[in-house]
Order: C-alpha cells, then structure tokens, then sequence
C-alpha cells in the first residue's frame, strides 16, 4: 500500500487571482528544473519558493495541464518568468497524457518517515474503545498467543472467516482546563513513561498502564475535560474461526506476542489519504499544539513524526502546513524591579515580562483522527517540545 503515491484530489481547487500575488521565488531560482528520483513535492517547492506550502497555486496558474499535481522523474518544470509548467520537447506548455502509475509519480513527502504511522497506529474514539472485543485467553491456556495459534476473544460480533486486526493502547489523549485563568487549556498524554507520576509500570511487558479505562472524570472544578483519543498500535491480525459469547479466532500475523487484554478492531482497508499536496489552512483552531512524539525523549527535529491536539472536527485535513512556535519565556525584569526592591514586593507581576514567541519549524500533517492528528516535522531551525503551538504559515503570532 505505501507503493500508493500521493496526489491531490480533483475537487481540490484554489482561487489563482487571490494567490499569485502571494508566491515568492527563491534567489536564483532556475528557469528550469529536471525532476529527480526520490525527489518529494515539498523539496521541490522548497528548493524554489520561499514559500513551499504554496505549491498547489503554482500548478493552478497553468490550467493548460491537464493534470499538473502529478509529475514524474525526468519531467522538466519550466521556471521561467514566475510561472511553472512541464516542458515537452520544444519546451511549449501544454496538456499530456502520462502512461505512468502512481507508482512512479512524486510524492508530496518521504514516505519512507512514515511508514509506521500510515500502516501501524492509529486514534481510536472512546465509544470504539470502550466496547471493542477483547482477548480473553490464547489455546492449550497459554500466557502468550503466536502466529498460528488459536485466541480466544469475547464481545465479538463476526462471521467465520472474517479476518481483524490486533491493536494495543499505547496511551490515551485529554485536555483539561488550565490552572490559571486566560491559559490555554492543559493537554495530557496518560500511559508513557516521561509522564504524570501516577501512570504505574504494567508488569506484563514494562509499559504504563493507564489508570481509567476510558477517563478521568468528565468535569473537574475548573470545567469539562475534553477527550481527544486514545492511540493503539496495529500489531497483528487474526481470522475469526467460530463465533459465539467466546469466539476462535487464528493469529495469521503478528509483530510479537499476544496476550490476555489485547484488542480486536476492523482492518482498516485504506488507513491514509492518498491525495493530498502542501497547502496553508483557511484557518488555524485555538490552542493547537504538540501534544507527543516518538523516538526522542523530550524534542524531535526534523523529518520525526509528532502527534497534534486537534483534527477533523476542528477541520484539520490532510496537507495542511503550520509554522510550529515555543511560547515565549517569562522572565523577571531586573532593571525596573531589582530584587529584595519595594517596588518588585508591591508588584510581584508587573516585575515579570513574558517573551515574544520563537519560530522554530514547520509542520504538515499526513493523517487525521476526530479529535487528533499526526504531522511530519517538515523542517526545524531549534528542536521542538511538546507544548510548542501551531500558527498560520503565513503570520506571525
């Protein structure tokens, strides 16, 4: 499946007029440019314009190609005179039939940064959570099941010869209101090992379990907690071999062992969106920011994977690019309010100065999830922390 190269929708369409004021080329930018083998759509761009997230306008300003969200290695892109276009012979712009798959065209980003996130995780809602079927035990009374082996699975509603797939929480995401009024809201991720202090080891296999099965409380003092997903890992899958209150069902597949509490889910047949290129949001939601990462312990640069608090509902799509910012330090003026000074006792916070915002990278997203979504890191000036917000590219906070 990760051979099934991105491109942009038909009904994705943009408003040249508004836009072509906007594009900016790089310094010294060719007239033309040969499409190269393991090129991506935004190293293209990047490479280009100042502004990479901008290359669909581009292309849409040439509505004389039939199909310009599409090109393959040794397609030439003529440069020249701030407009783009694929060259054919002479160099004339004009409409082509490629005989090409989407094997062979260019995708947006490296997949290969990916592929574990496109195929193997996912966010799951709390109802489809909470009701999924369940491991109950593996065949002979055995700790661990293996490929090949029976399990045994109860809450399950499926034929014979269905197959599913095997998934493992990995941590659940909340926010709750902030602590002090006019801060944004608090962001949790429970169940990893670089978090809250309560979050206790699993004896099973080292990792946190989490404390609520599909918590915490829905309101607290300060308001209504907010339920963003939970993650479950994509590790196996099974075939149903006789349904009843405990269904059989063959482990056909598995990255590792099985075990009592693992959960059973549909397969999910098409687990990324296959057509989608770099593009700015209409608009950015309140407050969205890096909630978690993975192969780092407290920053991640770039082409690293990061996990977004916020998604479909709050019309976050496919390709969309954000400028990623660390909120500005709060620091203690010093001049105005020395230490041990009347004046700083008297006025403990106007003694304190809060820093402009710090840009530090830019971010696209590649997978949506209701409430959560997940981004490639597309480059980075300073290493990015969970909490670092998410802006309009093309403004400055």
């Amino acid at each position: 499946m990760l051979k099934k190269l991105l491109a942009v929708s038909a009904g994705l369409t943009f408003t040249v007029a508004v836009y072509a004021a906007t594009v900016e080329w790089t310094e010294g930018h060719p007239d033309r440019y040969v499409v190269q083998k393991g090129d991506t759509l935004w190293d293209i761009s990047a490479r280009f314009l100042q502004k990479p997230w901008y290359w669909p306008q581009i292309w849409q300003a040439n509505p004389q190609i039939r199909n310009p969200h599409r090109i393959y290695p040794g397609d030439t892109l003529v440069l020249a005179g701030g407009r783009v276009g694929l060259a054919q012979g002479d160099g004339a712009l004009g409409p082509r039939v490629r005989g090409e798959g989407y094997e062979d065209a260019v995708p947006p980003v490296p997949l290969s940064a990916l592929k574990q996130w496109l195929k193997n995780t996912r966010i799951v809602a709390e109802d489809a959570y909470k009701h999924a079927p369940h491991v109950v035990g593996i065949e002979e009374n055995q700790l661990r099941g293996a490929t090949g082996q029976l399990v045994y699975i109860r809450g399950l509603d499926a034929q014979p010869g269905t197959k599913l797939a095997l998934v493992r929480p990995l941590g659940r995401y909340y926010d709750m209101p902030p602590v002090d009024d006019g801060q944004p809201r608090e962001v949790h991720r429970q169940g990893d090992n670089t978090r809250r202090p309560m979050d206790k080891p699993d004896s099973r296999d080292g990792r946190p379990a989490m404390l609520w099965h599909h918590g915490p409380n829905e309101y607290t003092l300060k308001g209504r907690v907010r339920f963003l997903g939970y993650e479950m890992l994509d590790f196996g899958t099974v075939e149903v071999t006789r349904s009843a209150d405990v269904s059989s069902a063959l482990v056909t597949y598995s990255d590792f062992e099985v075990r009592p509490g693992d959960y059973v889910l549909p397969i999910d047949e098409r687990p990324y969106d296959d057509e989608y290129v770099p593009h700015a949001p209409a608009k950015v939601p309140d407050n969205m920011r890096v909630i978690a990462f993975t192969d780092a312990l407290n920053a991640v640069g770039p082409r690293q994977v990061v996990a977004l608090s916020r998604g479909s509902e709050d019309g976050i799509e496919n390709g969309q690019t954000f400028s990623i910012y660390h909120p500005g330090e709060q620091v203690t003026d010093r001049t105005d309010y020395p230490d041990g000074s009347a004046r700083k006792f008297f006025h403990p916070r106007k003694a304190q100065a809060t820093l402009p915002p710090e840009f530090v990278g830019h971010v696209m997203v590649f997978r949506t999830f209701d409430r959560v979504s997940y981004g490639l890191v597309m480059d980075a000036i300073k290493p990015i922390h969970n909490g670092d917000f998410l802006h309009d590219p093309d403004k400055t906070p």
